[in-house]
């Protein structure tokens, strides 16, 4: 449920202006609510603050829904890798090696540490290390562009497939 400027005005106004604050209870804000309730509103002065920052009351009181809410969709679909909650979907992040060969595949077999890193949660310097095992490996072949840049390249997502050696 999220608040109404208006019911938190009106419930403002028939608690007697503020001073039962019946406003705080609903705003969520309990514990304001009962030392307005046994105050009398701090003497009225609660009342008349309240009066003048009720739209900001109510904006923090649906951030603070908006939060919760966002935190048990999140809670639910934690263990679950693509978990479905009210139309949304969240996903597990990928391995950086998966990232990396995501990102060959889609641009022809050649890679740059910061396309990695534009694609995942690393940097740019955990991007080069992962690209570098990878050409240790010899899964990959680092390449100089013209322009100086330093490229790894994946001959398995390479666009031109012509040049196999029959074995």
């Amino acid at each position: 449920m999220k608040y109404s400027l208006a019911v938190a005005y009106a419930l403002w106004a028939i608690s007697g202006f503020g001073a039962l604050g019946l406003h705080r209870f609903y705003l969520g804000k309990s514990g304001s609510g009962f030392v307005w309730l046994f105050t009398g509103g701090l003497a009225g002065i609660g009342g008349i603050y309240d009066l003048f920052t009720m739209p900001r009351q109510v904006r923090e009181s649906n951030l603070r829904y908006d939060a919760e809410a966002a935190l048990a969709l999140g809670t639910a679909a934690m263990n679950d890798r693509y978990g479905q909650a009210s139309g949304l979907s969240y996903r597990k992040a990928d391995s950086p090696e998966k990232t990396i060969l995501r990102v060959a595949r889609q641009n022809g077999g050649l890679v740059t540490p910061g396309e990695v890193a534009i694609e995942s949660d690393i940097s740019v310097d955990e991007a080069r290390r992962e690209l570098d095992k990878l050409a240790k490996n010899g899964m990959a072949e680092i390449r100089v562009r013209s322009s100086g840049v330093i490229v790894y390249y994946f001959a398995e997502f390479a666009g031109d497939k012509s040049d196999f050696v029959n074995l």
